[in-house]
């Protein structure tokens, strides 16, 4: 009974972990390291046309246009159905809607580009967004290999510790047993 070891502590051999990273994932990794994604966020240069429309979009779709247009459109009806300064666009107001029909006309591609605009710059971000996840994926994977081998090292170690002293303690055993032995016969 005091020779029986338990296999776990006599079968102890060190085994690598895998690494759940593949190679093709480390050299993605590599490759976002040189870059460094998150300290160089793309910036897409603007042309005159990109703020021109950046404006534009801007200032339509603001309160303040939408209060002062207001505030036009009803001096224009009050002066000429009042008739205070010479009527020049009469009841039906065609030059008023054909100037409001203008504008639409302007207005909507002009927001319609700063609008494509915007959405090439939210792929962009998307797109760097997901860079700079992927790296923060596999940098906490690999961070998860190197403890997971280190948890395997100490592992080991403390397995053999446990069989030093569990040789220790067989030694031990053996000379008690001896000693009871000794008294017994005496």
């Amino acid at each position: 009974m005091v020779n029986q070891r338990p296999k776990t502590l006599t079968n102890v051999q060190k085994k690598p972990l895998r690494t759940r990273v593949s190679t093709e994932e480390y050299r993605l990794l590599q490759r976002l390291r040189e870059r460094k994604p998150a300290q160089n966020p793309p910036k897409p240069p603007a042309t005159l046309g990109d703020r021109f429309s950046d404006i534009v979009a801007d200032t339509v779709g603001s309160w303040r246009f939408i209060l002062i247009q207001s505030a036009l459109l009803i001096l224009w009806i009050i002066l000429n159905v009042t008739a205070y300064i010479k009527h020049w666009d009469p009841y039906p107001f065609i030059l008023l809607n054909l100037m409001l029909s203008f504008q639409a006309a302007y207005t909507a591609p002009i927001i319609m580009m700063s609008q494509n605009r915007q959405a090439t710059i939210d792929r962009q971000d998307a797109k760097y967004d997901y860079e700079v996840n992927k790296k923060a994926e596999l940098e906490i994977e690999l961070l998860h290999d190197k403890m997971n081998l280190l948890r395997e090292d100490e592992i080991v170690e403390i397995m053999r510790l446990l069989k030093v002293h569990q040789e220790q303690l067989q030694l031990i055993e053996g000379k008690l047993s001896e000693i009871f032995a000794r008294l017994i016969d005496n």
